[in-house]
Formats: structure tokens, sequence, C-alpha cells
């Protein structure tokens, strides 16, 4: 059977355009030779269309069984991105491919490096199926929600090993262009089916490749050739304008670079992009704003629950040096009145979550003002998802959350499917320690809502939405009524004052 398995997967590499027909003898024998197969008898039977999830768990059962690998999923992984990693063109080859299909256009190019990434499987596909997804539709729009359910939870083994493992500072993380073919461990993951394209960014060199856990449509990240940390300053703008204007059918935006605010790896300058519009981008602008010395530039408050500042125009320039204004008015704005305080003891709280896209021959910059203060009664954060709401979301409001997004932890799917039950049954919530973090909640829902066998799948999939909308409304410095608004406008103020 393994032999079989064996060319399905050679098979699979030349359908999809992995190895041409003359290398299968060569990639063959390198699968082989993984798999520790001294001898080999070609199957006679022809396969097409090769179903890559099912073939690499027949060769990995195989693998584990014959003792190559320990038969758990850290072991597993490392293994079948070893086998892709030989199958997978080489990086000057994926460059060359894409630097000629840029040359038509910059759409042909990363459709080619997206299917490229799936077929590789860095982008496991057969994963990201399993997460879970809806639309909730709230006041301020279409709002995406799903439960990750795609990475992979590490055995006890793996957890183990990692801990008595030697630490190795190579690569120094998870972004670094060092992971290129990289063999992995188990506490770092395989990377030889890994080829990010060279790109220049801010006149140095970056990279762009795609999140092997894509969240949204083509899912990009651009990285720093340099290890270097995150900092939102006038050079972010310039990048992420950089960005847009070599890959205009994209967006590009950053995390914020404090704690709390910036759910991200804040040790590599690095930003998130792709080709989907979120409901903060379709959102409309609530109030035009006027800034002083910048009449050229469109600018408005985006109807969102974060407070963002929208900025338009056709010159990038003019667009960064009004951001470049708004963002050092804001890293030194307090107003007690509004409970923004610019730092405490020395450490500063405001910073900015910026997000760049076209809109045809115009550039246009979101500004999300974010402040990441804690209090005793709030020490995850003021704004940050409040104590009664972390049973649904307790971490960190990242930019993906933040274009409204939500990324919800995969213990939620069993716990929803046991609330459900024991909603419908009428049970103690109580009683039962993985529910009870969740009875006021379902508590009120049964209070609110006409809940049945029917309709409970429907309704718990609103109430998260809500939940989530709820979030973004804790994330927001200013809020979206009468003294939120007149706190806003004290700011917009400063800045003109500037």
């Amino acid at each position: 059977m393994i032999y079989e398995s064996v060319k399905k997967l050679i098979t699979y590499a030349t359908e999809h355009y992995l190895i041409s027909p003359v290398d299968r003898v060569w990639a063959t024998n390198r699968v082989l030779e993984a798999l520790h197969l001294d001898e080999y008898v070609e199957p006679a039977e022809d396969y097409a269309d090769v179903d890559l999830e099912s073939t690499l768990k027949e060769i990995l059962d195989y693998a584990a069984e014959a003792g190559i690998i320990e038969n758990s999923v850290v072991y597993r992984d490392l293994f079948d991105t070893k086998l892709m990693g030989l199958l997978t063109p080489a990086p000057h080859e994926v460059i060359d491919m894409f630097s000629a299909l840029y040359a038509e256009s910059p759409q042909a190019a990363t459709a080619y490096y997206y299917k490229l990434s799936r077929d590789t499987d860095y982008i496991r596909t057969y994963r990201v199926k399993k997460d879970l997804r809806w639309k909730y539709k709230s006041d301020f729009g279409d709002l995406d929600i799903t439960i990750n359910l795609s990475k992979p939870e590490k055995d006890p083994k793996a957890i183990a090993a990692a801990r008595n493992s030697t630490k190795s500072s190579y690569p120094k993380c998870q972004l670094c262009h060092e992971n290129e073919g990289y063999a992995g461990r188990v506490d770092a993951p395989a990377r030889q089916n890994h080829r990010p394209i060279p790109i220049t960014i801010n006149d140095s060199q970056w990279y762009l490749q795609y999140s092997p856990y894509v969240y949204y449509n083509e899912h990009c990240i651009a990285f720093n050739g340099e290890h270097t940390p995150m900092k939102i300053d006038r050079a972010a703008f310039g990048k992420l304008l950089d960005f847009v204007t070599l890959f205009p059918h994209y967006f590009l935006g950053s995390n914020a670079d404090l704690p709390i605010v910036g759910g991200s790896i804040l040790s590599h300058d690095h930003f998130q992009g792709g080709n989907y519009e979120f409901a903060m981008t379709k959102a409309p602008i609530e109030k035009k704003l006027s800034f002083v010395g910048f009449s050229d530039v469109d600018a408005g408050l985006v109807k969102w629950p974060l407070t963002t500042i929208r900025l338009t125009s056709t010159s990038r320039e003019r667009l960064i040096d009004l951001a470049d204004k708004i963002l050092g008015a804001w890293r030194a704005y307090t107003d007690e009145e509004a409970f923004i305080l610019a730092q405490t003891d020395g450490e500063p709280h405001n910073t900015l979550t910026p997000i760049a896209r076209r809109r045809g021959e115009k550039y246009e910059l979101d500004l999300v003002l974010r402040n990441n203060i804690t209090t005793e009664k709030y020490p995850l954060g003021v704004y940050h998802p409040h104590p009664e709401l972390h049973h649904i979301k307790k971490e960190n409001i990242g930019l993906i959350e933040v274009m409204g997004l939500a990324v919800l932890p995969s213990r939620l799917k069993g716990e929803m499917d046991a609330l459900k039950k024991a909603m419908l049954q009428g049970r103690d919530l109580r009683a039962d320690e993985t529910l009870a973090k969740h009875a006021d909640w379902a508590e009120d829902i049964l209070s609110a809502r006409k809940v049945t066998a029917e309709n409970i799948d429907q309704v718990i999939e609103e109430e998260i939405g809500k939940v989530f909308a709820t979030v973004l409304v804790h994330a927001g410095v200013y809020k979206c009524d009468p003294a939120g608004r007149a706190a806003f406008d004290r700011f917009v103020a400063a800045v003109n004052a500037k």
C-alpha cells in the first residue's frame, strides 16, 4: 500500500505542476529516501485528481507504524512538511515565476503564489475548512465570526519534548526569512515548503508570504528582512503605502506596537493584508473632519465602534504627513475626563492600528486610535473585552478583529455544543464546571428569546455575534455616544492646535 501512496503523492505533485513529468523518478526516489525504503515497485494503476489530505495520511500512518516518526500531531506535521518540501519548487523557480507573472499584473502573480502555497500544503486548506464561520448583522455592518479549529493542539509528549529540548535561537522568530526551508523542531514549525517572495518596501528588503492558517481570502504577511521590532511611526505609514502601490488589489495593515492592543509578534516588524473587504472597510463616514493645512486630504470619522479616522488622497506624501501629525498628537494626548492617559509611571499607552488600501487612483489610510491602559477593575485593559465577555472572548483585539473579523478560541465549539444541549434540557448550568462560565449569558438568552431545538443553532450564532460586537465597543477609546463624540472632537482640536 505504501507504494500506491508514494505514486499518488508524486501524481499529485505533477497534477499541480510542483514538478515536471520528467522529474517523476527523481522525486519518487527523494520520497523513498525519506521513508527509508530501499525497494520500490511502481503500481500499475494510474491515479488522477489525487486527494492530498488522505494521501498524506496514508504515508504518515505508514511512517508511524514503521517507527520513522512518533504518531502524534506535532511529529506528523514535521514529517509531512518534509515530504512536501521535497516536491516544492526551489525558491529561485518560485520567484522567477512570480516576477514573470507580475510583469503581466500583480493579480496574476499573487493568484499563482496563493495557489502554490495551498498546493504545497504550506496553507493546510483541509484544516482551514474546519473553522466555523458565519456572519452577524450588527449596527455597524456584517461582522465575520470565526471559531478557529485549524491549529492542532500539541500532545503531551510533544509538549514534554519541547520543554526538555535544548533551546535554539535559530530562526530568531517564526517570521524571520531564516524559516525558508527550515526543518522545524517540536517547538518550531517545519517550513521546508515555505517560499517567501522578496519585495522592496521603504527602500529595504522585505518579503511577502501567506499566513499558514488563513483567516480570510489571500491572508498575507509582509515582513522585514531584518529581525527588528515593530514600530508605528512615520516610516510605517510609508511602508504600508509602498505595499499597496505594489499590490493595489490588497489592503495592508499593522497591529499596534504596544502590548494588549498589539495582539501580534511585536519583536519582528511585519504587516498583515490580503484580498478581502471587511465590515470596517465598507463602513461609511459618519462625520467629515477638517485638519488645518490639509484641505487637500479628505478626512472623516468612520461609523465604527473603534474610533477610526479615515484619510484619503491621491498624494501619498500628504497622507503620510497628516497621519504622522495625528500619531504625534495622539502619542502625547491626555484627556482625564475621557480617561485617555498618554502615560502612567513612564509607560506609554497611546498608539495606532493603521490600515492602507487603494481606491482607484487614491490612497486611503484608516487610523484606529488605541490605548492599552489597565486598572484594578480592568487588569487586562480598559479598552479590551470586559470580564463579562471573557467566557466568549478574552484574547487581545488585534488588527484582524479591529476590522470586524472575530477569531474565537477553538474551545467554544465543544462548549457551545454542550451548552445547547444543556439549555434545551433545562439543566443547571452552574453545576457543570465547563459551562458555569456561560450560565449568566445563557440565562439572559433564555429569558429574552424563545429557544427551540429548531432554532438554537441560529440563536447561539447570533448571540455570539452580539458578544463580538460588544467586544469592539469595549475596545473603542471613544464611545459612539454624545460624550464620546464630544471627547473625540477635543482630540481633533488638539491635533489642529499643534
